[in-house]
């Protein structure tokens, strides 16, 4: 997998080989295909998710924490070691990045991107 970075200075594009020890390419790759999946699931009603509603209700933080540490408790237990747990918990991470910044300012709304 190649990474793009551009030179501030003179904007050119210098493209670097990344070797990943971790697999990282596959696994971002796959939470990508995780996260667009749950769009068409039944938690989406009328293109809406009841976790916008928790966070326009200023819960978000604390309901994507207690998510992420549901599913890391549960990893293991239910269903065994079960992928989609670990898939869950880092897919719930980015929503509470998302609230993150929303709520210090460092997020522009997917409308005006």
């Amino acid at each position: 997998m190649s990474l793009n970075i551009f030179n501030r200075k003179n904007k050119n594009k210098v493209v670097k080989k990344i070797d990943y020890k971790y697999s990282e390419d596959r696994i971002t790759k796959e939470l990508d295909d995780y996260v667009n999946s749950t769009y068409g699931e039944h938690y989406s009603s009328n293109n809406f998710q009841a976790t916008e509603f928790i966070i326009d209700g200023g819960h978000g933080e604390g309901f994507c924490i207690g998510n992420i540490l549901k599913y890391a408790q549960r990893y293991g237990k239910k269903d065994g070691y079960n992928r989609k747990d670990l898939m869950k918990v880092l897919h719930y991470g980015i929503i509470a990045l998302h609230v993150h910044d929303l709520n210090n300012g460092e997020s522009e709304s997917n409308e005006t991107k």
